[in-house]
């Protein structure tokens, strides 16, 4: 281990991180919520667009914020009217990187945890981006549509309590603003394809689904900013951005256990399964291995002595959830982000009539496989290819994550523009997210079964599949 990286872990004691814990939490317990009728009139009137441009606004400008950058400033017809952030160096280095597009330079607004509800005050927007901390996600989206933000995207998960999902669901309801949540894996290719075969019956009615978010991020929990980390997506991280991630998302590992990252997995199951339009999630049950990765990464890389090996991890190394739904299918959602193993989502979707797995790549469909042998899934998906990325893939190509990054913004900017329904709403936003907090009930209850909140209050009966125009 070398002397930065030691002098990094030595800095982030249990008391520090709790600290940061408390700090967050009081901030964040301030937002007060009002009556629906109080929220209904501190709406703004509609943004007056002289140059005929949508215009966004950002909080949180780090490497996701100048991904999401990218994209809207590569779609004609948006501007950047404000961005904000707590920190000084990310938004010089967000305003150096707008400047290569040749735009005009957006205000920008910092100087404190409150800076962004200035922002809120002092600018109009069709749009704001949040892509901060977990901690500020559903306190962030809450607040900009109290202020009358017609369209707001937030980053994953949008909430981290069950609370927290209602807020967004009551404040969104109340207002008439739309949240959409930000998951990208929802537009990956091999999901969409698989979407489209769920919808044209391939693998006849549902029976059960699998997924989750198994990704080694201990290097990730643990970085002083020296050294380098590959996302998802292929690039590479390193400096002041890495170093800040690693202080909030190592805090929740210490603080919390459950399925603390849920939505990259379930995100795709839900559209599959036509949650909340036609289908729901009934109850949940979770249950957590031992804790044990993030002690054993400490010890092996600093040592018995080392003054983070005192430090107590909460979350369980492996978490499983199972979720019941409405009409019969069972999901199982896996969380691993404190274990030596390659990456993977681990989908397997499931019917009557065959099924997909996404380790391995297997498609197998009944009559028309081999029988008892697997088909490679890329030639299924290729007959399969949604429509958006066989006609944006050129443009697509160039972005984060694969191209999903991008076939996700486009699709919410088209919502925009045709002031209509978000792609991923807030009862979506909700469901997913809500299996943070149920998870971990569940867990602390020993395993017991939990209710899983109708968060559309009745209307997924007669709501329409509407994902993605499928």
């Amino acid at each position: 281990m070398d002397t930065n990286r030691r002098s990094f872990i030595r800095k982030m004691t249990l008391a520090g991180i709790g600290t940061a814990g408390m700090a967050v939490g009081n901030h964040v317990n301030a937002l007060e919520t009002g009556t629906a009728d109080q929220q209904a009139q501190q709406r703004k009137k509609p943004v007056s667009k002289d140059d005929g441009k949508t215009r966004f606004g950002f909080i949180g400008t780090g490497s996701r914020c100048q991904e999401h950058i990218n994209n809207v400033l590569a779609i004609p017809g948006n501007k950047i009217v404000a961005i904000c952030d707590t920190q000084k160096l990310p938004l010089e280095k967000t305003l150096a990187h707008i400047a290569k597009f040749n735009v005009d330079a957006p205000k920008t607004y910092t100087g404190s945890e409150r800076a962004f509800e200035k922002m809120l005050e002092n600018e109009s927007f069709d749009c704001v981006i949040i892509a901060t901390p977990w901690e500020w996600h559903s306190p962030m989206a809450v607040a900009a549509m109290k202020a009358g933000v017609p369209y707001v995207g937030v980053e994953v998960s949008a909430a981290n309590t069950v609370e927290e999902c209602w807020d967004l669901v009551n404040v969104s309801e109340a207002t008439g603003c739309q949240v959409n949540i930000l998951e990208n894996v929802c537009y990956r290719r091999d999901c969409m394809a698989a979407l489209r075969m769920v919808r044209e019956n391939l693998f006849g009615e549902l029976l059960h689904c699998e997924c989750g978010y198994e990704h080694d991020l201990r290097d990730v929990k643990f970085n002083d900013g020296t050294q380098y980390n590959y996302k998802a997506g292929g690039e590479l991280r390193m400096g002041p951005d890495a170093f800040a991630e690693a202080q909030w998302r190592t805090q929740h590992s210490v603080m919390r256990n459950g399925d603390i990252y849920p939505t990259h997995g379930i995100g795709p199951v839900a559209n599959c399964l036509d949650i909340n339009r036609g289908n729901r999630f009934m109850s949940l049950t979770a249950m957590a291995t031992q804790s044990r990765g993030l002690h054993k990464f400490i010890v092996d890389n600093g040592g018995a002595d080392h003054s983070l090996a005192k430090v107590r991890f909460n979350l369980g190394d492996i978490v499983t959830s199972m979720i019941k739904c409405a009409n019969g299918q069972t999901v199982i959602v896996t969380h691993d982000t404190n274990s030596p193993r390659p990456y993977s989502l681990g989908f397997r979707i499931q019917g009557t009539q065959g099924l997909w797995m996404n380790d391995g790549n297997n498609v197998y469909i009944e009559g028309k496989s081999k029988p008892h042998s697997w088909d490679k899934s890329d030639e299924w998906f290729k007959k399969y290819d949604h429509p958006m990325w066989s006609r944006l893939e050129s443009v697509a190509r160039e972005a984060g994550h694969g191209g999903m990054d991008f076939i996700m913004m486009y699709d919410f900017i088209e919502a925009i523009k045709n002031k209509g329904p978000v792609p991923m709403d807030c009862y979506d936003a909700a469901a997913w997210s809500a299996i943070s907090g149920l998870s971990e009930m569940s867990i602390a209850r020993g395993g017991a079964v939990v209710d899983f909140p109708d968060f559309t209050r009745g209307q997924w009966i007669k709501r329409k599949p509407a994902f993605a125009g499928l």
